[in-house]
This record gives structure tokens, C-alpha cells and sequence, in this order.
């Protein structure tokens, strides 16, 4: 799956033990990208850091750009191509790696986000019937 002796690959080929490596790197890299994405989304960071990034991201590009930042699934693609691209030995791997490690870190952040409430309110109408 990750790495192979067809291309070239961060991940060592070793005749023992080689799936077991090649299952450490995959953890590895769902777990960096999870980690990322969520630094980058979700967290102030020292000084406040990445809060004002994305402030300043949004308002200066606005659209889908701006909304970049804030988007935890959108944001997990992006940062998961530069590490299936050094994993992947060949294009094809890179390829299903790419989605693949966004799945993963988007199913890690699912798994670890607080829980919605089971509850929604309705609409407050106005006294002239509207809503």
C-alpha cells in the first residue's frame, strides 16, 4: 500500500516487518493530518495565532478562500496531498492515498468533536405571522 520498490517513497522497504512499518506510516500520517487540520481550524494557538490567520485570511480573500479556513473537510484535503504524494511510491497510490488520509482525519475529528445536541428550536414568529 504505501511505499513498493516500482517508485520512490519516504517509507523504507524492508524485507521484515514491512507491512507492519508500512501500517505505522499510514497511522502516522492520518494522525499529522488530523492534527493539522485541526490546529489549523479549530484552535487559537499560541498568541492567538491561527485565530488571527484566519481572520486575516478571510478578509482578505473572502470566498472560498476565506472559507478555507474554517471548513475541516475542505482544509484536510489540502493538507493530506503533500503526504500522500511522499508516501505513495507510485501516482496510483498517491492517488488513493490522498482521500484517504482526509477520510481518515475527517472520521477522527467526528469521533473526537463534542456532540451536537438532539435538539432544534423553532423559528420565533412575530406578531404580524412571520417568521
Amino acid at each position: 500500500m504505501l511505499g513498493g520498490r516500482s517508485g520512490r517513497s519516504l517509507v523504507p522497504d524492508r524485507p521484515f516487518g514491512t507491512a507492519m512499518t508500512k501500517f505505522y506510516w499510514l497511522v502516522l500520517a492520518v494522525l499529522a493530518v488530523w492534527r493539522i487540520t485541526h490546529l489549523l481550524v479549530a484552535e487559537e494557538g499560541p498568541f492567538r495565532l491561527f485565530l488571527r490567520w484566519r481572520t486575516v485570511t478571510r478578509a482578505s480573500f473572502g470566498g472560498s478562500w476565506g472559507e478555507l479556513f474554517n471548513c475541516f473537510y475542505c482544509l484536510s484535503l489540502w493538507i493530506a496531498a503533500p503526504l500522500a504524494w511522499f508516501l505513495g511510491g507510485v501516482w496510483t497510490q498517491r492517488l488513493i492515498l490522498w482521500p484517504a488520509l482526509s477520510g481518515a482525519a475527517i472520521l477522527l475529528e467526528r469521533a473526537t468533536a463534542p456532540p451536537m445536541p438532539d435538539y432544534t428550536e423553532d423559528p420565533i414568529e412575530s406578531p404580524g405571522g412571520e417568521k
